[in-house]
């Protein structure tokens, strides 16, 4: 006899029936958990995708871009493109009429493009579960 961990006797398995994906009980379809272990529907339930708020702070060195990368998309591309370049603009002007210490603006605005991205709601579209793919 060999030895198995698979049960002795095939359950049969119909359109209104599923099997528990941890002990292989046969459930009904909308069972949300299983009668012989402890397994749930929600233990099961991917993640949802989620932006990362220390990836968007990161990418915000590039003032920008990290407002991109959590989802606003409009948002990002008005602080990319005017902005950061008005800001720069500005600094300089501070800095030649400052002998050079105007170009230290520019840290409190990169810091807060920062805190703003880290504050902002993550707009990231959820990918629908499609399912195991072979």
């Amino acid at each position: 006899m060999e030895y198995t961990d698979a049960p002795t006797q095939t359950q049969e398995v119909s359109w209104d029936t599923k099997q528990c994906p941890y002990c292989g009980t046969t459930l009904p379809k909308n069972a949300t958990s299983c009668t012989n272990c402890d397994w749930t529907l929600e233990a099961t339930k991917p993640a949802e995708p989620k932006a990362s708020d220390a990836m968007a702070i990161l990418l915000s060195i590039i003032p920008g871009l990290g407002h991109i990368y959590k989802g606003h998309r409009v948002m990002g591309a008005f602080i990319l493109f005017l902005i950061t370049p008005t800001a720069i603009f500005f600094a300089i002007l501070a800095a030649i009429a400052s002998a050079g210490w105007g170009i230290l603006m520019l840290i409190p605005y990169w810091g807060a493009v920062m805190l703003h991205v880290w504050a902002v709601k993550d707009l990231v579209p959820p990918t629908p579960d499609t399912g195991e793919q072979y």
